[in-house]
């Protein structure tokens, strides 16, 4: 027995060494298992793998996004600047200053041609609101910038055209003051020779004579300069005309009152020549009134010697009166008549 067991022994123990050497037995199904469990982990792998892509292509994105948004809104509040500034109030107005100059008062009429195509393409001087806020999306602000660039390269070109525009017409007006002012200092040295001796003060002319030395001396290119001298001018002038016209109206009115007075005195005369003729001539009617009234004689001669008879009414239709005046008018026969009226029978 006691062999016996030793041998069972030692033949189960070269079993288990034979089990232990020999290849492990597959069992059927678990090949399977084993692969479906390594795709699992696999697919896992890689949906984790794509998840990571995908959040860190997200996370790029929205960088990158807001990175483009970040400067769109940058560019669209520096142009919105930049239009503000060339739109500023003050700029405005010397923008339609310079658009209501007409071509006559410029030195170059091209000038007024281009300043008025250049506010076509300003929308007429009516600028655009450009907004550019946080809350827009970057293709709104991009569109914003590109609108306030065009605005501003056109409000650039306004500007230009305005420049030679204003200074075109500040060219003009200086050509015109200076041509003024020597058109008026020639007036005044005619004046000055004209009006010598016929003012009531002479110290005008010195003043006109003081302003035409002036108005030689002004130089400069600024028009208010030769604007002011010709005002000087002027008012010298004015002074200088006022004291003429007193003179003469003074001359005038003395002539007349000297008009006057010669007329007084020659009516006068006359006056006192027709009275003295007058007394003359009543004078002489008297005188020879009574000179040559004769005495009353009947009808007749008597004893010879021419002489009148008394008129007689023989039936004409003058009366005894009017036939005694023509008597003592007509001269009589043997009559007489001296040189101082007096007359005489002879």
């Amino acid at each position: 027995m006691g062999d016996k067991d030793q041998e069972s022994e030692v033949e189960e123990a070269d079993e288990e060494a034979k089990v232990d050497k020999a290849p492990p037995t597959v069992v059927p199904g678990d090949e399977d298992i084993t692969s479906g469990r390594r795709h699992r982990k696999w697919l896992v792998a890689v949906i984790v793998a794509v998840v990571v892509v995908v959040v860190a292509g997200l996370a790029g994105w929205r960088m990158v996004e807001n990175r483009r948004h970040g400067s769109a809104l940058e560019s669209c509040n520096r142009a919105a600047k930049s239009l503000q500034e060339r739109t500023s109030s003050a700029k405005m107005t010397r923008y339609r200053e310079a658009s209501g100059v007409k071509a006559d008062e410029v030195k170059d009429a091209m000038t007024v041609t281009n300043m008025s195509s250049s506010v076509k393409a300003a929308d007429g001087l009516k600028p655009s609101l450009i907004q550019c806020n946080a809350s827009m999306s970057t293709g709104e602000l991009n569109t914003a910038v590109s609108k306030a660039k065009k605005l501003d390269s056109d409000y650039a070109a306004l500007a230009k055209s305005a420049k030679a525009v204003l200074a075109s017409r500040d060219a003009k007006t200086l050509d015109d003051a200076k041509a003024a002012l020597n058109t008026k200092k020639d007036e005044a040295s005619k004046l000055l020779g004209d009006s010598d001796g016929k003012v009531v003060d002479n110290a005008t002319r010195d003043g006109l004579q003081q302003a035409i030395d002036q108005a030689g001396q002004v130089k400069g290119d600024e028009a208010k300069v030769y604007q002011e001298a010709a005002g000087s001018l002027q008012a010298a002038i004015d002074r200088v005309n006022a004291s003429m016209q007193a003179k003469s109206q003074a001359d005038q009115q003395a002539a007349a009152q000297a008009a006057q007075a010669q007329a007084a005195q020659q009516q006068a005369q006359r006056q006192g020549a027709t009275q003295r003729r007058q007394a003359s001539s009543s004078n002489r009617q008297r005188g020879s009134t009574q000179t040559r009234r004769p005495s009353y004689r009947p009808s007749g001669n008597r004893g010879g010697g021419g002489g009148g008879s008394a008129p007689q009414n023989q039936g004409n239709d003058k009366s005894w009166e009017d036939e005694w005046n023509d008597f003592i008018h007509r001269p009589q026969v043997g009559t007489a008549c001296n040189p101082d009226g007096s007359c005489g029978i002879g």
